[in-house]
């Protein structure tokens, strides 16, 4: 192991290189050693035409100069890798305007593809991604035309009289890395880090590859003062450490502040939840709480589905459920915003490939995610709108291996105005965008695969509730005081299912003060 200037990490890449980077949006990002590569880039031109790999991509939802936005400059990147793409807006923008050819993958997949590659396996052959846009017969994960240029990532193939597909391995030259520690001898400590993320896969995989790996930490620790359990990568596997201070002025972003309350270090006293007004999301979260159970395991969510941990808490039922968070955590207080992915007061911290692990084959009882588009089958995207690509990061593990999927949103999007009184929802002014729409521009959840699984799916809005049939959605639920034809039916693309049982939602949710409902 050797300690170098992070101005020369960008030399140190040769042009084309696949390269890994850690971090899940706002954690674990190697932000000194990206800026590296960038500035090496506009200072040179090299190097030039590299690959670039990640999971959640680091980046903080915005079009600033952090994370995977470095290296949104012509040229810089060849091809992309994700899970997902859009936490560094100008990142993703260049995919969606074909600036360079991507693939989208699912989180989960890509995690399991790190470690087969770590063990020099050719690829994994899985479920995850069936009749969605990874599989072949419709994407094959391309996340832009340019994507068709490449050769696929991914076949369909038949196993056992079972269809399955498999996701091919791919050679890694560089990772970069962020951790806390190095020691004097090159090992490598994420003891204060949120997530523990890729990082171990990453070093190994193109440790095995002949690559470098060079990790970013914020001190060096003297020899043999770690404690075993808390080196995650052995000296063995490093190449080169770059010490960099955390950068204050990135507040939140990429947990600059040593935070022991999510880490496990220690426990704090939750502050009493504030409870949220009675608006749209509100009345979402509630409708979705109803449907928890004593016990559960639940993934929530990153946006509106929040909600539902704190309906749980107004209403005195969060420590009956354990929240989980694909990144690696379970139990405790998920964060939300530029820090999603932390947790608050974890009962656990795992890697985020051994969370998929329990993820794929089940663990989960329920998940509550978002709910952008919904087609006629009942099929759902939250991935591609025309030039705004996203990926799918953990949603398509998440969804498909589920018993019950709830997925939640407003009725409408853009413009929409609403208020909740008196029991009653009231729309003030119509959204102006549909959600429900005869197809949706790209299946990142499978109807079909839902139903040949017997997996139980709603779709809870403010103003109605859907559950998935054989024939698509059905209507089961509509809100008070909203009117049937004019405020649903004539707001989709397509006429749905209504039940004969059609019923009105418990007038509670939209009233002050605690629901006291199970």
């Amino acid at each position: 192991m050797k300690i170098i200037d992070e101005k020369v990490v960008g030399s140190l890449i040769k042009d084309g290189d696949m390269v890994l980077i850690s971090g899940s949006g706002g954690s674990g990002s190697p932000e000194s050693l990206i800026k590296s590569v960038r500035d090496s880039y506009l200072n040179t031109g090299h190097p030039k035409n590299i690959g670039v790999s990640c999971g959640i991509s680091p980046g903080n939802l915005t079009t600033d100069e952090v994370g995977m936005n470095m290296l949104a400059k012509d040229g810089l990147v060849g091809r992309a890798i994700c899970a997902h793409l859009g936490q560094g807006k100008v990142f993703g923008n260049a995919i969606g305007e074909n600036k360079f050819p991507a693939f989208a993958v699912p989180l989960g997949v890509i995690n399991h593809l790190y470690r087969a590659m770590a063990g020099g396996e050719v690829g994994i052959i899985t479920h995850i991604g069936l009749n969605t846009f990874a599989d072949p017969r419709l994407e094959g994960c391309r996340a832009n035309d340019k994507a068709k240029e490449l050769e696929p990532i991914v076949e369909l193939v038949n196993i056992g009289g079972k269809e399955n597909l498999f996701y091919k391995s791919f050679k890694a030259d560089v990772a970069l890395l962020k951790a806390t520690y190095a020691d004097e001898n090159g090992n490598i400590s994420l003891e204060e880090e949120a997530v523990i993320g890729e990082q171990y896969n990453m070093a190994i995989a193109t440790h095995n590859n002949g690559g470098i790996v060079i990790v970013e930490v914020k001190e060096i620790k003297p020899a043999n003062s770690f404690k075993a359990r808390n080196v995650l990568i052995n000296s063995t596997y490093v190449d080169y450490v770059v010490v960099s201070k955390p950068d204050m002025s990135l507040a939140p972003y990429n947990l600059p502040v040593y935070m022991p309350e999510v880490t496990g270090d220690k426990r704090i006293e939750l502050s009493s939840i504030e409870v949220r007004p009675l608006d749209e999301r509100k009345v979402c979260g509630r409708r979705a709480f109803l449907e928890l159970k004593e016990g559960d395991v639940i993934n929530l969510g990153v946006g509106m589905p929040d909600s539902v941990a704190n309906a749980a808490a107004e209403e005195g039922f969060a420590e009956k459920i354990h929240l989980s968070v694909e990144s690696g955590t379970t139990g405790g207080v998920p964060t939300g915003g530029v820090a999603f992915g932390a947790t608050v007061n974890p009962d656990s911290v795992i890697p985020t490939a051994e969370q998929f692990d329990a993820y794929n084959g089940g663990a989960l009882n329920m998940c509550v995610v978002g709910l952008a588009e919904v087609d006629k089958n009942g099929n759902v995207n939250v991935s591609k709108f025309g030039t705004r690509v996203t990926g799918p990061g953990g949603f398509i593990n998440i969804t498909q291996s589920t018993k019950k999927v709830v997925f939640m949103g407003t009725f409408m999007a853009k413009g929409l105005d609403e208020e909740i009184k008196d029991g009653k929802l009231i729309i003030n002014h119509e959204g102006e965008k549909k959600k429900f729409v005869k197809n949706v521009e790209q299946i990142t959840f499978s109807a079909k695969e839902a139903i040949k699984n017997n997996q139980e799916v709603l779709y809870i809005t403010e103003r109605c509730v859907f559950k998935l049939t054989e024939n698509g959605p059905m209507l089961i639920e509509i809100a008070p005081g909203v009117d049937l034809e004019k405020d649903i039916l004539n707001n989709m693309d397509f006429k749905p299912e209504i039940s004969e049982n059609l019923k009105v939602m418990n007038d509670k949710i939209f009233r002050e003060g605690k629901m006291n409902l199970k």
